[in-house]
């Protein structure tokens, strides 16, 4: 009998959607050893091999591209739109070749976080296709202006064949998704403990003086690194590999080690507004100090729901990019609301994933 097979296609922008994608279909494996795994995306391969330990086929294939980035923030529009569009001209060819796929592989479900080309796909292969995220970028690009309307349409009527989505926190309404699941937030589990950390990376200063600085996959222009020298007494770790050799500034391996890995010694986060960061910070209760970002439209959502649900501090551009780092010294924002946010994703996505496969035929 034929080993149940998902196929997880997953959105190429950045690396969160890679992640938390990644970390459901390792407690999928965890709940169900003998699920194959296919993972569908450019992310790069050591990046979905910290998130998902063992066997799994990569497939190095791209439905969509979310927004050309030269960093974390920056965007080029026009780049984006013509990317959009290009995909839309060949969505047939790109449908009918992956469709093969599926159907050679002997593919059972197929999980999409979040290209729009994914319902497509499954249904030209008579599969299902579910789908988990916080926003549908329909949304996104529809806040880019009216050039993004043709575009952004396309991509809702896509989500409107979506069989079941599993609707992430930190949300907008998704209305272009018929069945709609609250879901959980998602994440890594940290691996290490925090003791044996410090042992290893020499760390002195205490948790409540240890930063953890991130900025996502695509990194940060111009982050004021030199404003660090006015804490000597405080530790602040990064992935930035080309940061400046500063001496309370330690450059965590790049792999190896994730940023959930590393939470557990710190006292608080400095990010940017993304979903998995903030995800995986709540998850284990990490204060998060953050810079807004009006003009991706995810951005005010995910700060709304972590003033909700975090301690935190909001900063705006100035006081971040000034470089003094005074907010370091000023006191963090008790979460808005007493009410619980569940931390579940992983499991209850996972679960109805393994039931349905599980499922006789």
């Amino acid at each position: 009998m034929p080993r149940p097979t998902l196929y997880v296609a997953i959105t190429n922008h950045g690396f969160g959607h890679a992640t938390r994608a990644a970390s459901i279909a390792a407690t999928v494996k965890a709940m169900q050893p003998e699920v194959d795994v296919v993972l569908a995306t450019t992310a790069p391969r050591w990046l979905l091999d910290e998130y998902l330990p063992g066997d799994y086929e990569y497939r190095p294939v791209a439905f969509d591209i979310g927004v050309i980035q030269p960093d974390s923030l920056a965007m080029d529009l026009p780049a984006t739109l013509a990317q959009l569009q290009a995909i839309q001209a060949h969505r047939q060819e790109t449908v009918a070749a992956e469709a093969a796929y599926l159907r050679q592989r002997g593919v059972n479900l197929v999980l999409a976080d979040i290209p729009p080309l994914a319902t497509a796909i499954a249904h030209a292969a008579n599969l299902p296709c579910w789908m988990v995220s916080n926003f549908g970028w329909d949304f996104i690009y529809r806040a880019f202006g009216p050039e993004f309307a043709d575009v952004a349409d396309w991509i809702a009527d896509c989500f409107g064949q979506c069989d079941r989505l599993f609707r992430l926190p930190f949300h907008e309404p998704m209305t272009a998704f018929p069945v709609v699941e609250a879901a959980g937030l998602t994440g890594g589990t940290p691996r290490y403990a925090p003791d044996d950390l410090r042992q290893q990376f020499s760390l002195h200063a205490p948790q409540a003086q240890t930063v953890l600085l991130t900025f996502g996959g695509l990194g940060l222009r111009l982050i004021p690194y030199d404003g660090l020298a006015r804490f000597p007494d405080w530790q602040f770790l990064t992935f930035d590999q080309n940061a400046p050799d500063l001496p309370n500034l330690f450059k965590l391996p790049r792999q190896g080690f994730r940023p959930v890995d590393v939470m557990p010694l710190c006292s608080r986060l400095v990010s940017k507004p993304g979903f998995s960061t903030f995800s995986e910070a709540c998850r284990l209760d990490l204060p998060v100090i953050t810079i807004p970002r009006s003009d991706f439209a995810e951005g005010p959502i995910l700060v709304n729901g972590l003033q909700d649900h975090s301690w935190h501090r909001v900063l705006t551009p100035e006081e971040f990019f000034q470089g003094k780092w005074d907010f370091l010294h000023q006191p963090l924002q008790p979460p808005r609301t007493t009410k619980a946010i569940a931390k579940d994703g992983n499991h209850h996505i996972a679960k109805a994933i393994v039931d349905y496969l599980s499922a006789p035929i």
